[in-house]
């Protein structure tokens, strides 16, 4: 399989002030790219431009799979991602979540194994709005990882996990991430330590750019 995500000169301004501007990066399968820059320089922002989400304000990002260019209103067939502003649907339990979820979305492994593969077989008939800001967090990666998607998108994957949960996400990461393209926006070491390729928002920063 070959997938490739091509920037190609992008740049983001709100209102006036510029975030960031000249990114040129190739992303390519079976590569960890760890997205780093202190809080507010835009980790989020590129990392939803990525997902076609958001539109740069300058600048163009094409995506190739197996050769053949994805038009941009294809793209989240391709993508998966975990962010602090998705929201799981709270009034469902956690197998009724799923199954929702991956109506839309090929699974890897079936419900049950995954359901055990996060330590929540307990909780699977219990409803989402009960869980612990643990759980919920196992919840949202269990739905990336899980999916048959080739791009994986992880915003600060390990929010509100404990050691456990620390050791889970490297073992998905391990063994659910080959034959993708995985960015990880984060400064956090444990989260960023899986990627074998760092970025730095800083050094696309223009002089007058928001800090």
């Amino acid at each position: 399989m070959v997938l490739k995500i091509v920037l190609d000169n992008i740049e983001k301004k709100f209102n006036k002030d510029l975030l960031f501007s000249g990114i040129n990066i190739n992303f390519e399968v079976n590569n960890r790219y760890a997205l780093m820059g202190a809080n507010g320089s835009g980790k989020s922002t590129l990392l939803q431009i990525i997902s076609s989400y958001l539109s740069p304000s300058k600048g163009q990002i094409s995506y190739f799979y197996n050769n053949q260019k994805i038009e941009e209103n294809e793209v989240f067939h391709h993508v998966s991602i975990v962010a602090p502003y998705l929201e799981l649907i709270e009034e469902m339990t956690l197998t009724e979540f799923l199954e929702y979820h991956f109506s839309f979305k090929q699974k890897l492994i079936s419900i049950n194994e995954m359901i055990d593969y996060v330590g929540l077989n307990l909780s699977k008939n219990k409803p989402i709005e009960k869980f612990s800001s643990g759980m919920k967090q196992r919840v949202k990666l269990l739905q990336a990882f899980m999916s048959n998607s080739p791009i994986l998108l992880l915003d600060e994957p390990c929010s509100n996990l404990d050691q456990a949960g620390f050791e889970t996400y490297t073992q998905l990461m391990n063994n659910f991430s080959k034959n993708k393209i995985v960015i990880v926006a984060s400064n956090d070491l444990q989260e960023i330590k899986p990627c074998n390729h760092q970025i730095n928002i800083s050094d696309y920063k223009n002089s007058n750019g928001a800090q």
